[in-house]
């Protein structure tokens, strides 16, 4: 009798299970059914336990081994649809002992799966767990969070005081920081995509579950509660996590029920649903109307925002006390310090006494050299600023001032504009922006908000003025190489979609808009506009190219008339093609940018009959090293040769004298065009004295190879250079031509001695074959191990994901740049740019970078981990 009770265990439990479910479901429907969302996660979760232990009871294991509810389970959070993740611990036994028999721990998580529990499980013992988890950081997550459920108590607080012991905080830190930036890339570092993950992506659940785990492993508390009484949170912050968890929760759990499956994502298709189940419904006023979703989807957006801004002030707060060493303060005024690397305010009630110093704060991160952040002081206390971000500020002249500081600075403008958006300060000083922060796009092409567009267009048109992105659109930055006033394009990018959503011609609305921004922040006649016609005219180009003929030459006559003059086709040009690439990473292709680019040529013939000079600076620099190679008495158009091999980002990232030298020192070494590479051919090593400072300049000419970065910077290693600046190009004909900026430690009247020296013995190095040669102990300065510096690696795809943007920041030490190039090459990597700063004690290299091994994401995080470690200082 008893064995048929087992058996109908299962089925009972399903039933019971499935109708305390429904009851559950249905508050979960019902709009303001649900006053506390957690309640209803500990409530599911309640259900499991109940179901598990009456199965445990049942299989009558006793205290044979101990049943653990891991993970979000074990946290006592369960989702609608989410699995129920136990693990069944085992005892240490002597080898061949088995405590219980495999069939029956297969018949208990049958019956689970009978029961209507959808198990994850694992069986494991103590040692096992430890092994796990040592090789899996997401393992180690998930055991931090065990709850005892039913078995050997003792055992399971064995496992606690063994788990515990085995945790390294730090370390812990380091893989959930990396962990958590590479799950920010795979949904493009924002929050605010139109189909958001509201578990995975930027600002969702996990960033919440992150910090509590960092927090948990650093012995700091295990609640909200336990970070204010240990000072990572103010208890307002904690009042605002609380609040917004709780949003992301319930948009959670009513996805899943609604989906009737484990739903994270808030797609099209469910949206409506959800926004109903929170009873949101579609409005309309005047021209305008906001669909139901929309509402919704904007609290999400602003919910994802407040958790991205207060899990960063958290995290750095955890960081801080992970590596409490002392930090050194540079005055930057008497307002503001740099501290390692980020701006940190004098005093915590700066921006209340002085709301002229908010704005400061970003043209100081802009201006500052080394600076890659506001400190979690600064953070904090513009969080609690904001009530000051009031009309007054908007309309005040001295912050109108600043803003246009900003936005003429030569650097930095698309992160310091990002970073504004993100703390919220941006769409407060620009009221009309704030309009659009969270609005969604509905059509098929954009994949952000009309805010997260702009920003990606205003990156798109920065990045046709920097020469290490030449590469991508060769022909937009050989025309921003001759604009004058970057600024304007900027303004324009700000404005062009600003008027989103209201209703009516949103380009015509933009228009005005911009136009009272040029009258408030002082902008002159002729760039007012300017810069009020791209807002206006923005989508023309784009729609002629692609639907009219434009073999037609009344079409291009009528276009010519519209845009009236070279320099605003060019502006117009430039604008429509950053604008085309920030609605999504797929909508851009080669196609569309031939035609606006036949567009553009045929244009600019009608306008004028003349091309306006796309590559002025480009022509200029050549134009003067062919002034100097004349002073040399280079053979006649000897040049051309090297030259004709060569493209624009060369050009763009090399001085006139420079250009000369190279010319001068390789043309007579090029092979003859249609020849193929000849990988065993003599390398070409050329030095001279820096015509820039102390210290040699090195060229290197020679057939590419995988490794030949590598063994440069071991060649420069071993004979103790130091490496102040390389600039690295492959040639379009197989050979790489790599310039290098070196200083040793002898004095300066002996360089001239050792270029003979370097010629010889780096041509040398780079004939032989082998392996690369184990990298020295580089010591580090006092300075750097008083005030050391954690490393930073971050490995970030281009738009197209063939080429990396691998930055590095690190403290300088002898031997550095070769321990970063030997574990490219180790991973095959290739090397294609290279851009080294450094910044007193400090330095801030970029590589451009490509190869098989960045295609999965394991990988990734193994190279970046690598290079953490290569990179980090040695006592």
């Amino acid at each position: 009798m008893a064995f048929s009770v087992v058996i109908d265990l299962p089925a009972t439990l399903r039933e019971e299970l499935r109708a305390r479910k429904s009851a559950i479901f249905e508050r979960l429907r019902t709009p303001g059914a649900v006053r506390n969302v957690r309640t209803v996660l500990r409530e599911l979760s309640a259900l499991a336990d109940d179901a598990l232990r009456r199965l445990w009871q049942a299989a009558d294991f006793g205290s044979e081994l101990t049943l653990v509810a891991v993970g979000g389970y074990g946290r006592g959070e369960l989702f609608p649809c989410s699995d129920v993740d136990v693990l069944l611990l085992l005892p240490a036994l002597p080898a061949g002992q088995e405590a219980v028999a495999p069939a029956r721990l297969e018949a208990f998580i049958g019956q689970c799966w009978d029961a209507g529990l959808e198990i994850g499980s694992s069986v494991r013992s103590i040692d096992e767990c430890l092994a796990e988890a040592a090789k899996d950081v997401t393992v180690q997550t998930a055991m931090l969070e065990a709850r005892w459920l039913c078995g050997d108590r003792k055992l399971f607080t064995q496992f606690r005081e063994r788990f515990s012991a085995s945790l390294d905080a730090r370390a812990f830190f380091a893989a959930k920081s990396q962990e958590m930036r590479h799950r920010h890339q795979k949904h493009d570092d924002t929050p605010y995509a139109l189909e958001p993950n509201c578990k995975e992506s930027p600002g969702g659940l996990r960033d919440l579950h992150t910090v509590r785990w960092v927090a948990q492993a650093a012995g700091l508390g295990c609640s909200w509660e336990d970070y204010a009484r240990n000072g990572l949170a103010t208890p307002f912050e904690v009042q605002q996590l609380k609040r917004n968890e709780a949003v992301l929760s319930l948009i959670r759990a009513r996805l899943h029920v609604l989906a009737n499956r484990r739903e994270d994502r808030l797609v099209f298709d469910l949206q409506t649903a959800v926004a109903q189940s929170f009873g949101l419904a579609s409005s309309s006023g005047g021209m305008s109307q906001r669909k139901a979703s929309e509402a919704l989807m904007r609290r999400y957006y602003w919910a994802a925002k407040a958790v991205s801004q207060l899990t960063e002030i958290l995290l750095l707060n955890i960081s801080e006390r992970l590596h409490p060493q002392a930090a050194e303060c540079t005055p930057i005024n008497e307002r503001f310090f740099e501290k390692a690397g980020t701006i940190e305010i004098a005093s915590d009630d700066l921006y209340e006494r002085e709301p002229h110093a908010i704005l400061e704060t970003f043209l100081l991160y802009q201006k500052t050299v080394g600076v890659n952040g506001l400190s979690v002081r600064t953070l904090r206390a513009l969080y609690n600023a904001r009530h000051v971000m009031d009309v007054r500020f908007s309309k005040d002249p001295a912050n109108h001032a600043t803003f246009m500081r900003m936005l003429k600075e030569p650097r930095g403008i698309t992160h310091a504009m990002r970073l504004l958006n993100r703390t919220s300060v941006l769409g407060r000083y620009l009221r009309v922006f704030r309009r659009i922060v969270g609005q969604m796009q509905h059509d098929l092409f954009h994949v952000y908000t009309v805010d997260q567009h702009i920003l990606m267009v205003l990156r798109n048109v920065r990045r046709f003025f920097i020469a290490e992105h030449a590469h991508e659109y060769p022909f937009c930055s050989q025309l921003a190489a001759g604009w004058d006033k970057p600024w304007v394009l900027y303004v324009a990018a700000l404005f062009h979609d600003i008027a989103k959503g209201r209703g009516g011609d949103h380009s015509e609305l933009g228009a005005r808009e911009v136009r009272r921004f040029c009258r408030q922040h002082g902008i002159e006649r002729e760039d007012s506009k300017l810069i009020e016609f791209l807002v206006a005219e923005h989508l023309v180009m784009s729609t002629v190219a692609q639907k009219q003929d434009l073999s037609d030459p009344e079409v291009i006559a009528a276009f010519a008339e519209r845009v009236g003059n070279e320099r605003y086709l060019t502006a117009l040009y430039l604008l429509t093609v950053a604008d085309i690439r920030g609605t999504s990473p797929r909508v851009w292709n080669a196609w569309k940018g031939k035609l606006l680019e036949d567009l553009y040529r045929a244009t600019a013939r009608a306008l004028g009959g003349r091309m306006p000079d796309p590559d002025a600076v480009v022509e200029a620099r050549k134009r003067e090293a062919l002034i100097e190679l004349k002073l040399n008495a280079l053979p006649f158009e000897a040049h051309k040769a090297l030259w004709n091999t060569l493209d624009v980002s060369y050009f763009m990232r090399h001085d006139a004298g420079e250009i000369a030298w190279h010319a001068k020192k390789l043309s007579r070494f090029v092979p003859p065009a249609g020849v193929p590479v000849d990988p065993l051919a003599a390398p070409i090593v050329q030095a001279r004295l820096s015509p820039v400072g102390e210290g040699l300049q090195v060229v290197v000419y020679t057939p590419d190879q995988p490794d030949l970065f590598a063994r440069i910077c071991g060649y420069f290693d071993q004979a103790s250079f130091s490496i102040l600046d390389a600039r690295v190009h492959t040639a379009s004909n197989g050979y790489a031509l790599d310039t290098f900026q070196v200083v040793t430690t002898f004095l300066a009247e002996h360089y001239r001695e050792l270029i003979a020296m370097v010629e010889s013995d780096l041509a040398l190095t780079l004939s032989r074959q082998g392996e690369l040669p184990a990298p020295g102990r580089g010591r580090v300065s006092r300075r750097v191990r008083s005030f050391p510096i954690e490393p930073r690696v971050n490995l970030t795809p281009d738009e197209k994901a063939q080429r990396w943007l691998l930055s590095i920041s690190a403290s300088d030490r002898v031997g550095l740049l070769y321990s970063v190039a030997r574990v490219l090459a180790r991973h095959h990597l290739n090397l294609q740019l290279a851009k080294v700063s450094t910044l007193g004690e400090r330095v801030e290299d970029s590589f451009l970078i490509s190869g098989a091994e960045l295609r999965g994401p394991r990988a990734q995080m193994l190279i970046e981990t690598e290079l953490r470690e290569a990179v980090r200082a040695q006592d």
